[in-house]
């Protein structure tokens, strides 16, 4: 028996961890325990957003976008899907934040995935929600421009 209940934690958290690691990689596991760019910014900071849901498990996912002279200044998440989601919807920011519209627009399924290391083929529709949402997103920005 476990005598340090602290001890006890620390250790099945790092097991969990380890699995996490073998079943997916570490790449997203670090994204999922600590995501970059999560949170709904305030109105006064989103250019544009679009939030849709989809996939087997209907994940909600979020993306809002502040643009200035069509470079994404800044770019934020927000998911109810799993550490796959989360890891998704961060590496999305991530590859897109300080980058043209015309790059965000060209990012496909192939480039997320590659960027995360490979994703479990049984988490495809995580990254289909991605591509659906930021291309949505784009698209909101680009029809608002012509007005």
């Amino acid at each position: 028996m476990v005598e340090n209940f602290e001890e006890f934690v620390e250790n099945l958290q790092k097991e969990i961890i380890e699995k996490e690691i073998k079943e997916h990689n570490e790449k997203i596991v670090e994204l999922c325990y600590s995501p970059k760019n999560w949170g709904k910014p305030s109105k006064e900071k989103i250019t544009v957003f679009d939030e849709r849901r989809g996939g087997p498990k209907n994940y909600f996912l979020g993306f809002y976008l502040e643009i200035g002279q069509e470079i994404i200044r800044k770019a934020n998440f927000l998911t109810d899907g799993c550490g796959v989601m989360i890891a998704i919807g961060s590496q999305v920011t991530i590859l897109i934040e300080g980058k043209s519209i015309l790059f965000a627009e060209s990012l496909n399924i192939e480039d997320i995935d590659r960027a995360l290391m490979g994703i479990p083929e049984n988490e495809n529709h995580c990254l289909n929600l991605a591509i659906k949402t930021l291309k949505s997103v784009i698209e909101k920005y680009k029809a608002r421009k012509t007005i």
